[in-house]
């Protein structure tokens, strides 16, 4: 246990650390589980191409391996399956809107990006979902989310090393087709890589919508771009359908959300 302890506290002084670095307006609360807060009142003539963030080890691939490969071993000693990103009532939030969703049927395939541990899958699994597979480029992660599934007496999902990103990459599931793609801090996580963003970005944009079917659905949950930028980013190949409620906050007098949650249609 106090191994799992060390590399979330770990993670939440680094993501701490991040948000302090976004903007002014950055804020942090003890029960975020997310680097910066949605800036709901950024400046309208903010230019969507620079971030007001910079990158950090949390962009990088070690970083994921690293972290992943700690809390595979706490899942061996311990049974503890790691942390929900942005906490369990948005991953439910996501959950019943996907289940109430008419277009989407049960036997749908479903991709996660960037699947962590699984447990966005495993739980949808749970709710009877069938055709599920989840990517992530940690191979640790990837093993971690299987043990996690075989654990559970889950063995219908199929998860696999993939990087997004990489333009040569042979993955089985990067060949497929899905109707609904969910990306729960993914973005995010490319937002902090080093380099070129604006590459990066083209590219996830790319793989994404190489994936997706037509009319298909995209849910993207992200603490570091707001709607008006993820929309933004995503314009042309993308339009937004609707906005899963977040929490907000007070902060200074004015008013934000601690995330953001989009659905798109390609």
């Amino acid at each position: 246990m106090d191994g799992l302890l060390k590399i979330t506290q770990d993670k939440k002084r680094l993501l701490q650390e991040e948000s302090r670095k976004t903007s002014k307006w950055s804020y942090r609360s003890s029960n975020l589980t997310c680097g910066s807060v949605e800036k709901k009142f950024i400046d309208k003539n903010i230019k969507m191409e620079n971030k007001d963030f910079q990158a950090s080890e949390l962009g990088t691939k070690e970083f994921w391996e690293n972290t992943y490969k700690q809390e595979f071993t706490n899942f061996e000693d311990n049974g503890e399956t790691g942390d929900v990103w942005f906490g369990k009532k948005c991953q439910q939030n996501i959950i019943e809107w996907i289940k109430t969703c008419k277009e989407i049927k049960h036997t749908d395939a479903i991709v996660d990006l960037g699947t962590g541990n699984g447990f966005f899958l495993i739980t949808l699994a749970e709710q009877g979902f069938s055709c599920l597979t989840g990517l992530d480029y940690s191979e640790n992660a990837v093993n971690f989310a299987k043990a996690v599934a075989k654990n559970k007496n889950i063995n219908h999902i199929t998860f696999e090393v993939a990087d997004l990103l990489e333009k040569d990459c042979n993955a089985i599931s990067l060949q497929k087709k899905y109707q609904v793609c969910h990306d729960k801090g993914t973005f995010d996580a490319i937002s902090l890589m080093p380099g070129q963003f604006e590459h990066f970005k083209n590219a996830y944009v790319a793989a994404v919508g190489q994936i997706l079917v037509d009319s298909g659905i995209f849910i993207i949950t992200s603490c570091n771009w707001t709607e008006k930028q993820l929309l933004e980013h995503f314009k042309g190949d993308f339009h937004l359908k609707e906005v899963i409620p977040s929490p907000s906050f007070q902060f200074g007098g004015l008013s934000g959300s601690k995330y953001t949650t989009l659905v798109l249609i390609k």
